[in-house]
């Protein structure tokens, strides 16, 4: 019988951490969430200017509201970050609300509650920072060159898997292990129901959100693979194939490979003249679809030409 996988002690300490900051970092996102969700019970609309409501300027324009005093457009621009494309005019409208005494208690005891776990999860990265390893800290290091993956999710998913790939005999079984690919259930030769199965938790959310993150990423292969599988699969699935390659590429890049992305016209080296006739054949059987409004649109143009003719 082949050994389970069992972390070593500092790997385990390590999880304690990067488990527990995970904690606090979803603890937190849901008090941002609540807060929006009192702001927009206000009538105060930020979230259709501001994509992040922790950003720079989402946290100090709530400032403004929470006052006693009148504002006004040229206080709402000393508070605006250079990078938002709206108007300190159309901000002040969507800031002007209904705010009750009670709410603005409640308004001022969630933002403090919000600034009090930023300043647990900083303390937290610093005994990170502190009692992790050179071993983990340049394997963390060097999966930040995949795209998606940032400091904060290599830590979390070096603490989860560790930095020495000799444990698992290839990439798909470390895919099997994390509960990343797709399920084997087949019977009398019919394939049935493919999901994943049921695994390590932690590491399955955060190669998810990594993947979410690299499908934005408009030069990489990453989003020419979820671009290929999202029109017939879905998002969810395509999200998964593309956290399911994430992590092939960090079981390589572990055991000392270096990542070098296949870039976004990956996918086009391949069959071109199939593809090429295949989107002819595409737009072809569009125009022949419209044709019949084409001709009608024409003959109403003509009958309207003769008539001012006439």
């Amino acid at each position: 019988m082949r050994a389970s996988f069992i972390p070593d002690r500092e790997q385990r300490e390590l999880r304690e951490l990067t488990r527990f900051r995970k904690s606090q970092i979803e603890e937190r996102a849901r008090n941002l969430n609540r807060l929006q969700k009192m702001l927009e019970g206000a009538n105060i609309k930020l979230s259709g200017f501001v994509s992040n409501i922790d950003g720079k300027s989402a946290t100090r324009l709530p400032e403004l509201v929470l006052g006693d005093a009148d504002f006004t457009a040229g206080d709402i621009k000393e508070r605006m970050h250079g990078g938002l494309r709206v108007s300190p005019d159309e901000l002040l409208k969507s800031l002007t609300g209904i705010i009750t005494p009670l709410q603005r208690e409640l308004f001022v005891h969630v933002i403090k509650i919000i600034g009090e776990q930023t300043l647990q999860i900083e303390h937290t990265n610093t005994l990170i920072r502190a009692h992790i390893k050179d071993a983990y800290t340049e394997a963390a290091k060097a999966l930040t060159a995949i795209p998606g993956i940032k400091m904060v999710s290599a830590q979390q998913i070096v603490a989860e898997i560790g930095h020495d790939m000799s444990r698992f005999l290839t990439a798909a079984h470390l895919c099997n292990w994390a509960g990343i690919c797709p399920g084997n259930n087949e019977s009398a030769g019919k394939r049935k129901s493919g999901k994943t199965n049921y695994a390590n938790k932690i590491l399955k959310t955060t190669l998810v959100q990594s993947a979410k993150s690299a499908k934005r990423s408009k030069k990489s292969y990453f989003c020419a693979q979820y671009q290929r599988l999202v029109v017939r699969r879905g998002k969810n699935r395509a999200t998964v194939a593309v956290a399911h390659s994430m992590l092939i590429a960090i079981y390589h890049v572990l055991k000392g490979a270096e990542f070098k992305d296949l870039g976004i016209e990956y996918y086009t080296r391949f069959n071109k003249e199939k593809k090429i006739n295949s989107y002819v054949k595409h737009n072809l059987r569009n125009w022949a679809q419209s044709f019949p409004m084409r001709i009608d649109g024409f003959n109403r143009l003509f009958c309207c030409i003769r008539k001012f003719d006439g």
